[in-house]
């Protein structure tokens, strides 16, 4: 079975290892990259990966701001995408936890008896009190989230989707496929969520300008979660504030962002099931002198813009407004003062 997994990246050095053999670990057989305007070596680290044929790595193809959505439909064209028997498309920070059979993505796909889709709730996991950005792997580090089942006082929670071959695609979102237009009732695909239930009708029939990418979590995560590590330390989320993302450059992340994904009332160590073996596959893929040099490169370019940012008063606050900021999502908070609990 061949999986191929599809990102975009930008100043994402420190963490493509991790995330590449991670992939690897769950089933993925191919990688397509698409990075742009990177400053701390992600570029070098995915051409060097690529020449030994680890992933493909391609300059983002948007001519505007629209990063993720112009890569996407790029993607859609590569053979390394049309030969996949399936398709997941996810980002580096976020990491699927399947919890039958052997860990794996094809014993997710028999656990959902194999449909045509299959979207998985994410499960955010909080900063944690983490400050310092350390070189160890990401899932060993943040062990704390929100209750999966309620996120900021909403049951209904995004999805990232693993797509088969012969789902009827209009176009592939970064959470979801969309299906041709005009279907029949009867040609609809096959599609579950990560407990292998069929999805929600209205999510499954959205189409643009819908664009539905959530559904409850309830119930929808007992054979696989995507543990999505939006904040990881301090260091590294003040580094992200200053790259943006891949759809918006230069957007700021208030301090709302952080808040909603920083509660941290729940413990799930389940992902550590994988560290033996990530950790021998990460030290397998540092031990080729060229790539373990590039990838020490980009955590020390890391480091480095970590501390250029804090000279600036702008981040010193930013880190201090972080550092001060109650755990409780704003919601959960608001809905308290409103209860006279707070």
């Amino acid at each position: 079975m061949r999986i191929t997994a599809v990102t975009c990246v930008k100043n994402e050095g420190p963490f493509l290892l991790e995330w590449i053999a991670f992939n690897r670990l769950i089933g993925v057989t191919d990688h397509l990259f698409y990075s742009n305007d990177c400053d701390d070596g992600t570029d070098r680290l995915l051409d060097a990966l690529a020449a030994r044929g680890v992933v493909r790595h391609l300059p983002n193809p948007a001519k505007g701001r629209n990063y993720q959505m112009e890569a996407l439909k790029h993607a859609a064209h590569q053979q390394v995408v049309k030969q996949a028997d399936w398709v997941w498309i996810a980002d580096v920070d976020e990491f699927l936890n399947i919890h039958v059979g052997d860990h794996s993505i094809p014993a997710l796909i028999a656990a959902c008896h194999d449909p045509q889709a299959i979207s998985v709730s994410f499960q955010f996991f909080a900063n944690g009190g983490i400050e310092t950005f350390e070189d160890v792997p990401v899932i060993a580090q943040f062990t704390r989230s929100h209750d999966p089942d309620i996120w900021c006082g909403d049951l209904a929670c995004e999805v990232k989707s693993l797509v088969r071959k012969d789902f009827p695609l209009q176009y592939f979102g970064a959470h979801r496929p969309f299906f041709k237009r005009g279907l029949a009732r009867d040609r609809r695909p096959q599609w579950t969520d990560g407990s292998g239930r069929p999805v929600p009708y209205r999510f499954l029939v959205a189409a643009n300008p819908d664009r539905l990418r959530k559904f409850p979590a309830r119930g929808a995560r007992d054979f696989a979660t995507l543990n999505h590590y939006a904040l990881r330390s301090l260091d590294s989320y003040l580094v992200k504030n200053d790259r943006g993302d891949v759809n918006r450059e230069h957007r700021a992340f208030d301090d709302t962002y952080w808040r909603e994904r920083n509660d941290p009332a729940w413990r799930d160590e389940s992902i550590h099931r994988y560290l033996p073996a990530l950790n021998a596959a990460l030290a397998e893929l540092k031990s080729d002198p060229g790539i373990g040099a590039l990838h020490a490169e980009a955590v020390q370019l890391h480091r480095a813009k970590r501390d250029v940012l804090l000279q600036q008063p702008t981040y010193r606050q930013m880190r201090d407004q972080l550092r001060a900021a109650p755990v409780l999502p704003p919601q959960e908070a608001a809905m308290l003062d409103r209860l006279g609990i707070g």
